[in-house]
């Protein structure tokens, strides 16, 4: 499953054009591209709660501020137990 959305969505990255070309693909293709990956993603939730998973994997733009907050290793203290 993750093979084939990737695969899905790698060819739909090479085929992106820029603003105000034509898309190469008809508007079918690319409807039948998203059941495609709307089925896959449904699949890949399906196995993950039979398993006792959860899939957290989202899409992202490389540019979209994530919520992890990097903490230099220097400024990490230790909490000791007081005995």
């Amino acid at each position: 499953m993750v093979s084939m959305r990737h695969v899905l969505t790698n060819i739909i990255r090479e085929l992106t054009v820029p603003p105000g070309q034509p898309y190469p693909l008809s508007k079918e293709t690319v409807e039948d591209i998203r059941l495609c990956l709307t089925l896959i993603s449904g699949r890949e939730q399906e196995l993950a709660k039979e398993q006792g998973t959860e899939i957290s994997e989202r899409p992202y733009y490389t540019d979209d501020p994530q919520n992890v907050k990097t903490v230099p290793v220097d400024q990490i203290k230790v909490r000791r137990k007081s005995d």
